[in-house]
C-alpha cells in the first residue's frame, strides 16, 4: 500500500494502539471519530504507537483547498478534503500550502479535534 500521509516535522502526541490487522507506516487509522496516523508499521495484534495529534504531515488533496482551511480525511479515497460530510476531522491546511485540483500534495497540521 502506498503512503497515505508523510510525517514532515513537529512533535506528535503518540498513543498505544493494537490493530486487528497489520497497519503500514503512513496510513491513517480511523477509530470512531478520530484520525490516528501510523508512523511505523504495526503488525496485526501487536502493540504499537500512532499519532493522535500534533505534527505536520503531507498528503494528497481531494480537490481545491485554500491555505488555512479546516480539513477532513476522506478515508474512501485516501485524500485530504474540505468536505465534512461523511469524513472525519484531520486538522488545518498550513498557511504556505494549498491545492487547485485533486491529487496535488498539501501540508497540514494534524489536529483531529479541529
Amino acid at each position: 500500500m502506498a503512503l497515505e500521509v508523510t510525517f514532515r516535522s513537529g512533535h506528535p502526541v503518540m498513543l498505544d494502539y493494537t490493530p486487528a490487522a497489520a497497519v503500514p507506516a503512513g496510513q491513517i487509522v480511523v477509530v470512531g471519530e478520530l484520525n490516528l496516523i501510523c508512523h511505523t508499521a504495526i503488525p496485526a495484534n501487536i502493540l504499537g504507537a500512532v499519532a493522535a495529534g500534533g505534527g505536520v504531515y503531507s498528503g494528497l488533496a481531494g480537490g481545491a483547498i485554500s491555505a488555512g482551511a479546516k480539513v477532513f480525511w476522506d478515508n474512501t479515497n485516501n485524500r485530504v478534503t474540505v468536505t465534512a460530510t461523511g469524513n472525519k476531522p484531520l486538522g488545518w491546511l498550513l498557511p504556505n500550502s494549498s491545492a487547485s485540483a485533486a491529487g496535488q500534495t498539501v501540508e497540514f497540521l494534524h489536529d483531529p479535534a479541529a
